[in-house]
């Protein structure tokens, strides 16, 4: 006995056919092109939800400090490359970086990407996001900031370290600025 259930979507779609043993029934091509827009669609839906602002490390990070009573800009657009905390009494700029996308440990990661799906893509995006830190990085030197990145995994794991670094860079700016009105 075959019982057949079809099932319409909203817009007026099969959604599948189901045999009476529970399983479905759809060719091989049909299947695969299912297959190959849920892969497309989930893919899709991962990238869009890769954010740029208020990222876990930067909350982190940002809890961390606001705790010890320090206040910053974040995102400032007027500098390059929109740093994700600014102190701009101590013209110090704070990147957090991801270790995928700015490509921490560059030399093990991209032999991996070339084994990988769409490598032309992803080491040409990790090679020009390297290239656009270095950029930035004289740009904002250039301007007379300090500049000081952070990787992702440090910031998790070491977040108290990470902030004594910050609290180092201050002293020594704060240091150096009255070296420089004497």
């Amino acid at each position: 006995m075959l019982i057949s259930l079809v099932t319409l979507h909203e817009n007026g779609r099969k959604a599948c056919l189901i045999k009476g043993d529970g399983k479905h029934s759809m060719g091989k091509e049909q299947a695969k092109k299912k297959k190959t827009e849920k892969t497309e669609h989930g893919r899709h839906y991962n990238m869009q939800r890769i954010k740029s602002q208020d990222t876990s490390i930067e909350l982190k990070l940002r809890k961390a400090l606001w705790e010890k009573g320090y206040r910053y800009r974040k995102n400032v657009k007027d500098l390059p490359g929109k740093p994700d905390l600014v102190f701009a009494k101590y013209k110090l700029a704070i990147f957090c970086d991801s270790e995928f996308f700015h490509g921490k440990d560059w030399e093990v990661l991209k032999p991996q990407l070339e084994r990988g799906n769409h490598a032309d893509f992803w080491i040409g995006k990790i090679t020009r996001n390297r290239e656009r830190d270095d950029e930035i990085n004289k740009k904002l030197l250039f301007l007379g900031w300090t500049v000081i990145r952070f990787w992702g995994k440090d910031i998790l794991k070491n977040t108290d370290t990470c902030v004594k670094v910050i609290e180092e860079a201050i002293f020594d700016i704060t240091m150096s600025d009255g070296d420089t009105e004497t």
